[in-house]
């Protein structure tokens, strides 16, 4: 793998915030011992990604342009919305997003992934559930806390109540640390399926 400055630059992943940054930086030092050779791009919101991805795409110092998104409510809007800017930027985009991160060998090679698995609704920490180890016996103590909070007591959003009990999970390790910080320590499973597939992907996409 090259690891060059300049083609860093040439190779970019775009991510929605500063936990996807780290996790992916993490993921790939566990796999490879190095930092990653592609340059990550924090776009600090799911907006200021999507309108990023034309400009991206169309620069014509890129070789290669990743996308990194949460899937959310509904996997099908956000790979709608993802595929739109690229027909604007003059990718085709297949219909349906693939089951192992999409890749379209284009001028630039652009691949999409969508959080967790390209295949469910979710995010970031439906991810990191994946990659808590099985038979943990926090876990189950993390969802119960959080279950028992009165819903007049919660200041969380309602659709935000994984990210809570990720958070209450990470919270009880030795040294209590963010997600990405959490990998290198091994307190998350790097070897996990999902967390497997994801670098098989980046490797696809920059290797």
């Amino acid at each position: 793998m090259a690891n060059g400055k300049s083609s860093a630059q040439e190779r970019i992943l775009l991510v929605e915030g500063t936990n996807d940054k780290y996790v992916v930086i993490n993921l790939w030092r566990q796999y490879y011992n190095m930092s990653p050779n592609f340059l990550i791009s924090d776009k600090e919101g799911i907006d200021n990604l999507l309108q990023s991805i034309r400009g991206e795409v169309l620069n014509e110092e890129r070789t290669a342009v990743g996308i990194l998104v949460d899937a959310d409510d509904c996997l099908m809007n956000r790979w709608q919305a993802v595929a739109d800017r690229l027909k604007n930027a003059d990718i085709t985009p297949p219909l349906n997003p693939t089951s192992s991160g999409t890749i379209i060998e284009s001028n630039p090679r652009v691949g999409v992934w969508l959080m967790p698995d390209n295949q469910h609704p979710g995010e970031l920490e439906d991810f990191i559930k994946a990659m808590i180890p099985p038979y943990d016996p926090v876990w189950p103590l993390s969802e119960s806390y959080i279950d028992g909070i009165p819903q007049e007591d919660r200041k969380f959003a309602a659709g935000k109540t994984l990210r809570a009990k990720v958070n209450a999970w990470l919270a009880t390790r030795e040294d209590p640390r963010p997600m990405g910080t959490a990998i290198r320590a091994g307190d998350l499973d790097a070897n996990a399926q999902i967390s497997s597939s994801f670098v098989n992907w980046l490797q696809g996409m920059f290797g």
